[in-house]
């Protein structure tokens, strides 16, 4: 068993022009560096998944060096969707009205193997992939995943926020795929 913690990430500042006294960069890095250093993530645990979640959130691993000790239970006040666990087809307008009460911008990431693909659940009851529903950022495998993956799969988020441009969600595109969902 592999008991190594992950390295501390420290952020860099953005590409700007230094000079005695002063630095400027565009708004666009700076509100990137702000959004992936705060993500509150909203955890959506049904099953297995959720207690790796709790790992995570623990002294070992310590997602607070993230940037996300904040859980929040509230969708209003969360820009990180985390779906972990089965996902019975009789929950899924739940999870879809919890993404539609977030406010933008949102991330999704699908947590193991049951919110990824239906996992061992190959059932009439059970939704095969929360990706039917909603669009999803980030993948993170397993069965369940270990909070090293987990950690791996937050920082694809905060790289995903970093580099966002805060036009993209009012793109063309992007609305086209929140009307493929159904979702306005």
């Amino acid at each position: 068993m592999d008991n190594r913690v992950p390295e501390i990430k420290t952020v860099d500042a953005p590409e700007g022009i230094e000079g005695a006294g002063f630095f400027a960069t565009s708004l666009e890095k700076v509100v990137g560096i702000a959004r992936a250093n705060s993500l509150w993530p909203l955890p959506f645990a049904t099953s297995c998944c959720g207690i790796e979640f709790m790992a995570t959130m623990g002294s070992h691993y310590d997602i607070s060096r993230f940037g996300s000790e904040r859980p929040s239970f509230s969708p209003r006040q969360a820009d990180l969707l985390m779906v972990m666990g089965t996902i019975a087809k009789k929950m899924a307008p739940i999870v879809k009205q919890v993404y539609e009460q977030m406010a933008e911008p949102r991330w999704v990431l699908a947590m193991g193997a049951c919110a990824c693909s239906g996992g061992i659940f190959d059932t009439y009851s059970v939704l095969q992939g929360i990706d039917r529903i909603i669009p999803v950022d980030v993948y993170v495998p397993g069965c369940p995943p270990r909070p090293e993956q987990v950690l791996d799969g937050l920082m694809r988020v905060q790289d995903l926020a970093k580099n966002e441009s805060l036009r993209r969600r009012n793109s063309p595109e992007y609305q086209a795929l929140l009307a493929s969902y159904n979702i306005k």
